[in-house]
């Protein structure tokens, strides 16, 4: 099948990517690389476009089978500040290359999405059918784009799966790519570069939570089981089955003090790190209820936390900028 991969160049995507090519897809990238990178995708063919741009969305999709798209705007604190650059970018640049697949005749869609959409958990583990109330422009975004996406299916048949994840994590275990954001959001390359002295010592926010060890509790998944599950849902929908919206996670919890153990144990050092004050709207438990995922798509992730700190470590310390 010909996928256009959207976003293909950024941490996903590229991983993704990577995965489709060796199941004998053929891969064409479309990226604007403000937060992907040429270097994580050195031989894939690479349109250098941008969603807010509908000409070159028709140049990129001539051709191809099926869309994967990767590309949005991601830091969840930034959406608060400027959310008409999160609007526009996931919503307007969406639309815009929604509605280029339905007049390219392209009848299948793969959306990231993500577990924002729910907000403030009412219940643990998150089903696909918990209300949704996200908390921040950036959830509301993502949002948006599957509210979009069941109006397109019912209306031009343009089948799609969205996925919801939960905390991405780890790289790729040939070491061909792996996490590069700019700035570095996500816990475990944080730690990592305080590890190496590449960065001040990690904030814990808040150790009185009603937890075990009194930190936040998230479901970390490694991002090639999300890649394969990106994979399964391709197949998916080649068999023309229903559209669907899947939580990706592995339904286990782990702590943030835990995490900082699991990076002391795989890097045998100690981590600098100190506790200050909660962060406003973070919930003490964010755990995924996959099962849907897996009667879907009989998909399984198989990588537990020390193979994500492990393969991330093992990026890092080739890519230490």
């Amino acid at each position: 099948m010909k996928v256009l991969v959207v976003g293909g160049a950024g941490y996903i995507g590229s991983h993704s990517a990577y995965l489709l090519r060796e199941q004998g897809h053929e891969v064409r990238i479309f990226d604007n690389l403000s937060g992907g990178y040429r270097n994580l995708v050195p031989d894939f063919q690479l349109i250098h476009g941008d969603i807010l741009d509908r000409a070159q969305i028709d140049g990129a999709l001539k051709g191809m089978d099926a869309v994967m798209h990767f590309a949005a705007k991601i830091n969840v604190g930034e959406s608060v500040h400027h959310p008409r650059d999160y609007f526009e970018n996931n919503v307007t640049g969406t639309l815009n290359l929604l509605n280029a697949a339905v007049d390219a005749g392209i009848k299948r869609f793969i959306f990231s999405s993500t577990c924002a959409v729910y907000g403030v958990p009412q219940f643990i583990p998150l089903t696909e059918d918990h209300p949704f109330s996200p908390i921040n422009p950036y959830g509301a975004t993502k949002l948006c784009v599957e509210l979009a996406l069941q109006a397109y299916s019912r209306a031009y048949g343009l089948n799609y799966v969205a996925l919801r994840y939960f905390n991405a994590a780890g790289a790729d275990e040939k070491g061909r790519t792996g996490e590069m954001h700019q700035p570095e959001t996500h816990l475990i390359p944080n730690v990592l570069r305080a590890a190496l002295g590449a960065a001040p010592a990690v904030q814990i926010f808040g150790d009185d939570y009603p937890t075990p060890d009194g930190t936040c509790i998230r479901d970390y998944i490694h991002v090639s089981d999300l890649a394969d599950a990106h994979a399964r849902a391709l197949d998916y929908l080649a068999e023309g089955k229903p559209s669907a919206a899947l939580n990706l996670g592995t339904g286990t919890g782990t702590s943030v003090k835990e995490v900082v153990e699991m990076v002391e144990k795989v890097i045998g050092k100690k981590v600098p790190h100190k506790v200050v004050p909660r962060r406003e709207g973070d919930p003490p438990v964010l755990l995924a209820n996959a099962e849907k995922a897996r009667e879907t798509l009989d998909w399984v992730p198989s990588r537990n936390l020390e193979t994500m700190v492990a393969t991330a470590w093992e990026w890092m310390q080739k890519h230490p900028g």
